[in-house]
């Protein structure tokens, strides 16, 4: 199963981030695990290329 993760939750992490809200790596990765979480064994995201190098650890 394939799992798309909209624009707007996106936007809405990256802006609370961007005011000291949230922790945007520990919110970024919660928001995809939670995803894996419901059985996705395909996630497509903005943070793709992101998650790319944490997974390559660069």
């Amino acid at each position: 199963m394939a799992a798309y993760q909209v624009s707007g939750e996106y936007s809405q992490i990256q802006t609370a981030a961007q005011l000291g809200w949230l922790d945007l790596a520990r919110c970024r990765h919660e928001s995809l695990l939670a995803i894996k979480r419901a059985g996705a064994d395909l996630i497509l995201t903005y943070f793709a290329k992101d998650m790319a190098k944490v997974l390559a650890g660069k």
